[in-house]
């Protein structure tokens, strides 16, 4: 029988020689994930079942004064919300505090790092006293610039501004946003410096050297060699410390209580202003899921920059 008369053979289906290593690369996988799972599972219970029922209450009208007052509203919370001028107030309290303190905390860090990356002999010994504000307890650091710093009376600061004519000034009741900024920049000025000082101590000698030869000065040296091999550092250090700042709530407790009036609340304390002293928990859930939606939008922004700043360097190095 010829080849063209030939019945023709069955198609046998042969297994793809990568599916074993495929299943074995996936058992492997999950074998790594497996001892993670708890904390995942803790992690989820801890904080999103939370938000969820912070969620849920946002649509009710659930006032701790009036028990039975738990009916479904719908979205009328998140308009009271967005038209309560003290919410709008403390927002804008919560974006001029977080900007204020960044900005002066890294450009005070950016100055203490170059000063603290030369050589000088005790060097040691003053890096950590500089760090020494950003491991003090925040209570203590809001006492301290309360009762010791800022006291109208007996203040350091008004005993050293008194020759310049301010004796009893009353900077918490006075300048209560001022005050507290202040005293957050006192904070996370040596976080700052020790983000910019690593970015220092991580960039080689050599590039400075041939920008030297070049006939950089040192401004030109700072300006065009060091602060781009900084910018990583800079926006690190912006992420972080905006994340944590616009979150306060223990400095502001301490020091003004929100005052005078709501003159310095931000967010975090109206938030608990409305919970615990106002008793509404409907609108202070709104509030709530308001400002988290919103700091995981800047965030997401925040990082998208940063990642996106981290590629370039890995392909101009390549």
């Amino acid at each position: 029988m010829s080849a063209a008369t030939a019945p023709p053979r069955e198609a046998t289906a042969t297994p793809s020689p990568s599916t074993p290593a495929r299943g074995r690369a996936r058992a492997s996988g999950w074998e790594r994930r497996a001892p993670l799972l708890p904390a995942l599972v803790f992690m989820l219970v801890v904080t999103q079942l939370p938000f969820l029922a912070t969620v849920v209450y946002s649509f009710r009208s659930w006032n701790l004064l009036r028990p039975d007052s738990q009916a479904w509203v719908g979205v009328a919370n998140y308009a009271a919300v967005f038209t309560d001028r003290q919410f709008l107030g403390a927002a804008a309290n919560t974006i001029l505090i977080t900007a204020s303190c960044v900005v002066v905390a890294m450009l005070l860090g950016i100055g203490l790092a170059l000063l603290l990356d030369r050589r000088f002999p005790g060097r040691g010994v003053v890096r950590t006293l500089v760090i020494t504000p950003f491991l003090i307890l925040p209570v203590a650091t809001a006492l301290l610039w309360k009762h010791i710093m800022f006291e109208p009376v007996f203040g350091l600061v008004n005993f050293v501004l008194s020759p310049f004519g301010v004796e009893t000034f009353d900077w918490v009741s006075q300048a209560p946003v001022l005050s507290v900024v202040v005293a957050l920049v006192w904070q996370w000025t040596p976080f700052m410096m020790l983000l910019v000082l690593a970015g220092l101590q991580s960039q080689g000698g050599d590039v400075l050297e041939a920008g030297q030869v070049d006939g950089a000065g040192p401004w030109q040296s700072f300006v065009w060699i060091t602060l781009p091999h900084l910018r990583r550092y800079i926006e690190l250090g912006v992420l972080l410390g905006s994340v944590y700042v616009v979150n306060t709530f223990d400095t502001i407790y301490m020091m003004t209580q929100g005052g005078p009036g709501t003159a310095s609340a931000n967010l975090p304390f109206y938030i608990y202003q409305r919970t615990f002293l106002g008793f509404d928990i409907g609108q202070s859930a709104a509030m709530g899921v308001v400002v988290v939606v919103g700091t995981i939008i800047v965030a997401t922004l925040a990082l998208r920059l940063i990642f996106r700043t981290f590629m370039n360097a890995q392909e101009a190095r390549s």
